[in-house]
């Protein structure tokens, strides 16, 4: 799920909502995290899937640890894409 941030714009003599792509939240590390691991985050999130069972912070240990999301905006990377997981994966 993308956020977006609404504008107005003239049409046709009136306003109408229009669809900014700028891109908030988790996924606006999404490009740089692919940039910097030169993986896609689909690969991190299948990462995340066999430990959906943990707490957040144990989620970003394992990326950072285990997987070396953890020099530069490594945490950073690892939270946004616990984040993003978490809030897309249902709960049991």
């Amino acid at each position: 799920m993308l956020s977006f941030l609404l504008s107005l714009e003239e049409a046709d003599g009136g306003s109408v909502p229009v669809m900014n792509d700028t891109v908030r939240g988790p996924q606006s590390y999404f490009p740089s995290i692919e940039a910097t691991y030169g993986k896609p985050v689909e690969h991190w999130f299948s990462v995340l899937e066999g430990h959906k069972d943990k707490a957040h912070m144990e989620m970003v240990a394992e990326l950072k640890t285990a997987h070396g999301l953890g020099h530069g905006h490594g945490r950073g990377h690892a939270n946004a894409l616990v984040a993003y997981f978490r809030a897309q994966t249902p709960t049991s």
